[in-house]
């Protein structure tokens, strides 16, 4: 492979085998630019010219802004069940997005029976069962509570399914690994609540019932419930998109999408789970030694390189900025390696600040291609020491019978010609 030099002749080291280069690259601005310019060095005299949005008014104003219509095509990935009404997902383009926050407009979706149309003013959060003293609520009185904001993610249990398959699906990171979002979720905690209903000792369970027309129901262990979860009312700022559970949903961070009920219209406090569907039949996996695992509430360390990633091509050689997405629902992200030859060497990535618990953390790290077949991937660490396994060992533990929090390492196979595709390695 060629080497790569500074501006004054020194050579830059590889941090590690595939074109890898060191992370701190990217901190040494007149080094990097230096020695990756992309841009043209010759500048057409007609470029320096105004342009036609220079020469008019733009447009007025708008009472809600909306993205540019050159950007029309970045939409959710929908993938709808014709046997069911109103059941299905849709996938954020986690491939077309940067930063942490995902917009509300392209949060994930999971419907069992379509979105409900709810009238806030009539609509009322119930607390009763084994408590002393059952409640009503309307929105405006939860308006009147102490409020504190989660930025978290929200994970569908079934995110990655097709990595228990025998054989690797084809598609963009969105449209393989798109049913995880971020969020900034603002709400009243759920424990001033419960609190206030005065549960009964051996009350340790919640069970959260949804207002679609599934009457989604789950059961919560009251321990989570009175740590960190949330009465979201708000995401990213503003009242919650019917979608994501207009006009109020539960939020757990760290836990799979399941057991945040959208549209939460009621918790019935009991010394028991419900046992409901979702959490017998659903959401529950067999094991190779026959038994099934069941209440799998936290999510794993994980990560994903989205770009470049599977769907794209590279067009040209030279040096591309990788980056990805690692989260995990123990805490926070710790470290993040990548690989660009299949895993026989690792090279740390930059952890893009803010790093947050139970939240995105952005890396990145610099590759120069050179036409070479790569094997691209990512493995991230969080602050407990669980490391993202591979895909050989996961499924040595956990068999191919499951189809739930599945974390293993995600593969990219880049060929000469710049395509890159998924593959399991």
């Amino acid at each position: 492979m060629k080497s790569l030099h500074t501006n004054d002749g020194a050579v830059i080291a590889p941090a590690a085998d595939g074109g890898l280069l060191d992370r701190r690259l990217f901190l040494k601005k007149g080094l990097v630019f230096g020695t990756f310019a992309l841009a043209s060095d010759h500048i057409p005299a007609d470029e320096l010219q105004r342009t036609a949005a220079m020469l008019t008014p733009g447009a007025p104003f708008s009472g809600y802004g909306q993205p540019s219509p050159f950007e029309q095509g970045l939409l959710r990935n929908v993938a709808a069940n014709a046997a069911v009404a109103g059941n299905g997902a849709s996938m954020t383009p986690l491939e077309r997005l940067a930063g942490t926050l995902t917009p509300s407009g392209l949060h994930f979706e999971r419907h069992h029976n379509g979105v409900p149309k709810i009238d806030p003013a009539l609509h009322r959060l119930i607390i009763h069962g084994k408590v002393a003293k059952p409640l009503s609520f309307s929105l405006e009185r939860l308006k009147r509570y102490p409020m504190t904001s989660h930025l978290c993610v929200i994970e569908c249990g079934g995110n990655s399914f097709s990595g228990w398959h025998k054989e690797a699906m084809q598609g963009t990171p969105g449209s393989l690994h798109g049913l995880v979002s971020c969020s900034e979720w603002t709400g009243v905690p759920l424990s001033l609540l419960l609190h206030e209903a005065e549960p009964a000792a051996d009350a340790d369970w919640i069970i959260a019932e949804g207002a679609d027309a599934a009457a989604l129901n789950i059961s919560i262990p009251r321990a989570k419930a009175m740590d960190d979860a949330l009465l979201a009312l708000y995401q990213n700022g503003e009242a919650i998109r019917p979608e994501n559970g207009y006009p109020m949903r539960l939020v757990l961070p760290g836990w799979e999408g399941v057991t945040q009920v959208k549209w939460l219209r009621r918790l019935e406090t009991s010394d028991r789970p419900v046992m409901s569907r979702n959490e017998t039949a659903k959401y529950t996996e067999l094991q190779p030694d026959g038994s099934a695992r069941q209440f799998t509430f936290s999510m794993g360390v994980k990560s994903v390189i989205t770009a470049p990633a599977g769907g794209y091509r590279l067009t040209e050689q030279g040096y591309y900025s990788l980056s990805g997405l690692a989260w995990s629902g123990q805490g926070r992200v710790a470290s993040v390696d990548v690989s660009a030859d299949g895993g026989k060497t690792w090279a740390e990535a930059e952890l893009c600040a803010p790093v947050l618990p139970k939240a995105y953390t952005r890396f990145r790290i610099p590759w120069q291609w050179q036409g070479q077949p790569a094997t691209l991937q990512s493995r991230a660490t969080d602050e407990h020491g669980n490391m993202q396994p591979t895909r050989a060992r996961l499924v040595q533990e956990r068999g191919q019978a499951g189809y739930f929090h599945y974390n293993a390492i995600i593969s990219w196979q880049v060929e000469p010609d710049g395509y890159i595709h998924h593959i399991f390695a």
